[in-house]
């Protein structure tokens, strides 16, 4: 892997933070994603289910987990099954890890070869009622192919069909929300590798310079610094196409006069970052794009205040709406009596701020956890407010990444430039 040893603590720490939500006499299976076909014999690089790899470390296809905590052997409780390799691999595909590697990156030491999974789980079974299952339950998930997983439960239920089926999804959503130190750890790297990006551009950008060649400028910065890329695509969307808020085509040219949004992350160890910055393509706002510039710092600067323990994701964005109308009234996009007569469940801010202000953040972008629980230490969400007027042309979307702690929301960019003033003088020098 490009990203260094992260070390076995943390999946062992996991692992024993998963295993007393089991019911006695319990099996979980957790199975590694599928390598996704391009075209001919194309294939995407591989990606790792979170859940496999948040409870074990391994970072390699066709691999499975086995917990089984009340095996009558000790050496059964955890069984980790990874790819035997050989020479024709090795020639084609690489290097695969070793029984030996796989129990230093995981703690595990019972290892077999992924072949000998079913004889294993058949010789488990008759001592199991319940067995767990996992599935992608994500609230926007859109799954239209069929998984690993999905097979695989269709396999075992077939096989097996008088024994308990358990979801294990709703615990991990619930552990994963609240992450380990290292993992916090690995973000930081994650965001630090972000900022050399985003300073790299501040230097970059200029008029007549292409969207797809800013892509490019990140691309190359997260490559080298042990990042296997953007950890999602990257929206470099200048002028009138930063009020697309997916924008990923990024072939325009950027014109002098334009703000220039761009919303991307750097990858580390499978840890997310998520930054967006609004510059200017000449280094010099003018006047109506610092005012709006700044109404959205206003909204971020506020809002942050409001990621402390004990809040919820629907109060909040609640209050932010309000600190929202505030601002598009003062920038003269709203009336003050609309807002005061408008439709409660259909707010008039949403026009030109029609998305949430933060969302989970860590193996995914949009990390697993659940909307109705409260703020807790330790959660990490984005706050990215954002004023888009399609009549001007003009989109602003500014975004940090934030640590939920006793003491309040702890910046993880906060060495990122981020007043108006700190980009135009960046890009100055």
């Amino acid at each position: 892997m490009k990203y260094e040893s992260i070390g076995k603590d943390l999946y062992i720490h996991n692992r024993q933070k998963f295993v007393p939500y089991l019911k006695p006499h319990s099996l979980a299976i957790f199975h590694s994603n599928d390598v996704m076909p391009t075209n001919a014999d194309g294939t995407m690089p591989f990606r790792q289910n979170n859940d496999l790899l948040w409870l074990s470390g391994i970072d390699q296809e066709e691999s499975v987990l086995i917990l089984f905590p009340d095996a009558r052997e000790e050496r059964l409780k955890e069984i980790l099954f990874v790819r035997e390799t050989n020479d024709h691999i090795l020639t084609w595909e690489g290097y695969k890890l070793t029984k030996e590697q796989a129990r230093e990156v995981s703690g595990i030491e019972t290892i077999f070869w992924t072949h000998e999974f079913d004889s294993i789980l058949n010789s488990l079974m008759p001592y199991v009622e319940n067995v767990y299952l996992n599935s992608n339950e994500h609230l926007r998930a859109v799954v239209e192919v069929e998984t690993r997983d999905a097979r695989f439960i269709k396999k075992i239920q077939a096989k097996y069909p008088l024994h308990n089926y358990m979801r294990s999804t709703q615990h991990l959503h619930y552990l994963r929300s609240i992450k380990h130190p290292r993992e916090i750890e690995l973000m930081r790297t994650a965001c630090n590798i972000t900022e050399k990006a985003f300073r790299r551009l501040l230097k970059f950008v200029k008029p007549g310079v292409m969207e797809y060649e800013i892509e490019a400028e990140i691309s190359h910065e997260f490559l080298r610094n042990r990042s296997r890329g953007p950890a999602y695509g990257s929206i470099i969307a200048s002028g009138a196409n930063a009020c697309i808020l997916h924008y990923v085509d990024n072939f325009r040219e950027c014109k002098d006069g334009d703000v220039l949004l761009m919303d991307f992350g750097a990858e580390y160890a499978n840890y997310s970052s998520d930054l967006t910055r609004s510059i200017p393509v000449n280094g010099k706002f003018t006047p109506r794009q610092a005012e709006v510039y700044n109404s959205v710092l206003h909204v971020m600067d506020t809002a942050k205040k409001m990621l402390v323990p004990g809040n919820t994701l629907d109060q909040y964005h609640k209050f932010v709406g309000k600190v929202m109308e505030h601002e598009l009234i003062k920038l003269g996009l709203l009336n003050e009596g609309d807002v005061h007569n408008q439709n409660p469940d259909a707010p008039l801010y949403k026009k030109y701020f029609p998305h949430g202000t933060s969302h989970f953040l860590g193996l995914d972008v949009h990390d697993v956890g659940d909307k109705y629980r409260p703020f807790e230490e330790g959660m990490v969400f984005t706050c990215e407010p954002g004023i888009y007027i399609r009549e001007e042309g003009l989109g602003i979307r500014l975004e940090n990444d934030f640590l939920i702690t006793h003491n309040g929301a702890v910046d993880l960019m906060e060495n990122i430039p981020l007043a108006l003033e700190d980009i135009e003088r960046e890009m100055r020098s």
